[in-house]
C-alpha cells in the first residue's frame, strides 16, 4: 500500500533560478549510470518528442530531478528517467533544470525508469511509492534484460484514488509483451529487450532514430527517383517536339 504523505504548502518563486535544481549525474556521479541504461532513454526521449512535436504543448524530458519545489527537503526528490507533461506553459517548465511542479502548475502526466544494475530495485518499490505521492497518472518501467533488475520485463501502473494499480499487460506468442498507456494513447512494447511505442491510431511503431534515418533515406531515393522521371519524361517531350517540328519543315 502507498503511504500518502501531505503535500508541502505550496511556495511559488518570483522567478526561475534553475541553479538551484543540481543535475541528479554531477560529473562526480557519472560512474553510476549504466550505458545501456541511457542509450535506451535516449531512443524513448527521441520517438516520444518526434511524435508529440506536431501538438506543440507537449514537454518531453529525461533523467532530470522531479520536485514540488525547490525549498522541499532533496532527499524527498525524485529522478525520473523519463516524463511526459501535456498542456503546460513549455516555455516555464524548460527554464528549470529539472521539473518543479509548483512552477509549473501540475505534475507529469506519464514517468518511465528504464532498469539499471544499480538502481532496479529501488525502481518498482520507492520511486513507485513516491511517484504516487506526487500524483503522476502513470508510472511504467522497462527492464531490457528482460526482468533481472526489474521485477518484471515490462510494467505499468495507473493511479486510482491516489495508489497504483497495475496496468493489464499481453504477452503475444512471439514473446512481446505490451500495455496500453490511456495518457499517451499509445502502447508501450517490450519487444526482444527493446522498448518501442505502438500507434494504434497510425497502425505502426514510432520510428526511432535509426528507423527515422532510413526512412528519411528511402524517401530521399523515391524523390530522386520521381524527379529522374520527370526529367527522361519532358527529355522525351522535348525530343518528340523536335521530330514533329522538323517533319512539319520537310
Amino acid at each position: 500500500m502507498t503511504t500518502k504523505i501531505a503535500r508541502p504548502p505550496r511556495t511559488k518563486s518570483k522567478y526561475p533560478q534553475s541553479e538551484s535544481i543540481p543535475s541528479p549525474y554531477p560529473p562526480e556521479n557519472l560512474e553510476e549510470l549504466d550505458m545501456r541504461e541511457t542509450i535506451h532513454v535516449a531512443r524513448a526521449i527521441n520517438m516520444l518528442e518526434a511524435h508529440y512535436a506536431p501538438w506543440g504543448n507537449v514537454f518531453v524530458r529525461g533523467m532530470d530531478y522531479l520536485c514540488w519545489n525547490t525549498r522541499t527537503p532533496q532527499n524527498t526528490w525524485l529522478g525520473p528517467d523519463l516524463l511526459v507533461a501535456f498542456g503546460i506553459d513549455l516555455e516555464v517548465a524548460a527554464m528549470w533544470n529539472g521539473y518543479v511542479i509548483d512552477e509549473v502548475g501540475k505534475p507529469p502526466d506519464f514517468v518511465l525508469e528504464v532498469a539499471s544494475q544499480n538502481t532496479g530495485i529501488r525502481d518498482y518499490t520507492v520511486k513507485r511509492d513516491g511517484y504516487a505521492r506526487y500524483g503522476i497518472p502513470e508510472y511504467w518501467r522497462f527492464d531490457w534484460s528482460g526482468g533481472d533488475f526489474h521485477d518484471q520485463p515490462l510494467a505499468g501502473d495507473r493511479l486510482v484514488d491516489g495508489e497504483y494499480e497495475p496496468i493489464p499487460l499481453t504477452t503475444e506468442p512471439d514473446g512481446t509483451i505490451w500495455g496500453r498507456s490511456d495518457v499517451l494513447a499509445l502502447d508501450l512494447c517490450w519487444d526482444d529487450g527493446n522498448l518501442r511505442f505502438y500507434d494504434p491510431a497510425a497502425g505502426r511503431y514510432l520510428p526511432d532514430v535509426k528507423d527515422a534515418l532510413e526512412e528519411r533515406d528511402a524517401e530521399r531515393i523515391a524523390r530522386q527517383a520521381a524527379e529522374a522521371r520527370a526529367e527522361y519524361a519532358e527529355a522525351e517531350l522535348r525530343r518528340l517536339r523536335e521530330q514533329l517540328r522538323l517533319a512539319q519543315s520537310e
